[in-house]
């Protein structure tokens, strides 16, 4: 057991992982890709296959047995988000794809309906394509302009350019709450408090942060927030908005069909309560249960230990790369979270990864759906080790000695 944090038992927690006791190329696996999604522990697991097995059926439609079970579990998934959230009503609990999803339907329904030609939506330069594309093609609809706070050398957001670019012209402010490519954590209770002063909702794109983080919206006070399951040891398939309900209850509706309706006629329809208004069709129901066994998971380790924990982690793996000739790391924010960004001196990023899985280690290696800031360090990719609640030390000296042999064969 690592020494990082007598109180967290990480061996007991990395056997709760079923896909993390294999073997790849007859090598131990250590996973170290779980920015881009995280392995599922046995309770989320089991829960699906327990979903499927004994109570599979549609839900809100049906006054039998089976349907009144899915039901129950699928609102009680629900009640367990605006908890774990702490929002105040689970009205303000949408569910969705992914995180992506919730961004696009917040930019089609309050975007749409609200901006105006030279309204200007503020991002930063560290974003993910999902909270920089949803705002181009919002921009293109109605000819609003986004403007975008430029960022550090070490990956931190000029937080004074941010103070400037917010004007009466800033409607709307999105930003990360957590760079996937950086690791870089953003301000946001800061963040959230100027945009508020100029009048400008803010969406916090938490889909890295909210398995790291304890996150309350309340008391940040943003008016919206995203993430997904499947980085939150649950599901894929599956996300979270939130938003506040006096904002939902403004917003159009985002896909008509089943379930987001009271009444329908062919003169006119009459649309559900919040938040059904924004759930059309039949959901992932299994996804959404299954999205409640992961929060009753992570509920029990506590997200303040694994956030501990995961710290001691992040500073044990950036030492220990120090080691690797010719390594750099991109992302060297003073508040940074579990990720290990870096470039190799003449080894271009998919070569290292290629050559670290045939050693059993599966790190992300490319873009990492943020192209423009490979183009602010003026890089084509970055090979990209994250960290999670079952990552050990081992699997850091393992990635070592892999890149090690790299910077060997790559001379």
């Amino acid at each position: 057991m690592t020494t990082m944090d007598a109180g967290f038992d990480v061996d007991t927690v990395k056997a709760e992982f079923p896909v993390l006791s294999q073997l790849v190329h007859g090598k131990t696996l250590y996973y170290l890709d779980n920015a881009a999604t995280t392995q599922k522990p046995r309770i989320v697991i089991d829960t699906l296959r327990t979903y499927y097995e004994e109570y599979n059926a549609n839900i809100h439609r049906a006054v039998h047995t089976l349907s009144e079970r899915a039901t129950e579990r699928y609102e009680g998934a629900r009640g367990k988000v605006r908890t774990f959230l702490n929002a105040a009503s689970v009205k303000e609990i949408i569910f969705t794809r992914n995180a992506t999803e919730g961004i696009n339907l917040v930019a089609q329904t309050y975007g749409r309906k609200n901006f105006k030609p030279d309204d200007e939506i503020l991002i930063t330069a560290m974003e993910h394509h999902a909270n920089i594309v949803p705002w181009q093609i919002l921009c293109e609809q109605t000819g609003a302009v986004l403007k975008v706070v430029p960022i550090s050398d070490e990956g931190e957001m000029d937080f004074e350019a941010f103070t400037n670019l917010l004007t009466s012209r800033t409607k709307f402010v999105s930003v990360t709450h957590m760079s996937n490519a950086l690791g870089t954590i953003n301000p946001i209770e800061k963040m959230i408090e100027l945009a508020h002063s100029y009048g400008a909702p803010i969406l916090i794109d938490a889909a890295q942060s909210a398995y790291h983080k304890k996150l309350d919206v309340q008391a940040l006070d943003c008016d919206f927030l995203v993430f997904s399951g499947h980085k939150l040891y649950g599901p894929t398939g599956i996300g979270v908005l939130y938003g506040k309900e006096e904002i939902l209850r403004t917003m159009p509706p985002y896909q008509g069909g089943g379930d987001m309706i009271l009444n329908v006629t062919f003169e006119k329809t009459t649309y559900n309560d919040l938040p059904y208004k924004f759930e059309a069709g039949t959901p992932h129901i299994a996804g959404v249960i299954g999205l409640g066994a992961a929060i009753d998971f992570l509920n029990d380790l506590g997200l303040e230990r694994v956030e501990r924990y995961e710290a001691g982690l992040l500073a044990y793996g950036t030492e220990a790369l120090k080691d690797v000739p010719g390594l750099t790391i991109i992302g060297t924010a003073p508040k940074k979270a579990s990720i290990l960004s870096f470039v190799m001196d003449g080894v271009h990023p998919h070569d290292v990864g290629t050559l670290l899985d045939q050693y059993g280690v599966a790190v992300r290696t490319g873009h990492h759906c943020a192209q423009p800031v490979m183009d602010r360090f003026c890089i084509p990719a970055t090979t990209r080790a994250s960290l999670a609640c079952y990552n050990t030390e081992a699997d850091i000296d393992a990635l070592v000695v892999g890149l090690k042999k790299v910077s060997e064969v790559f001379g």
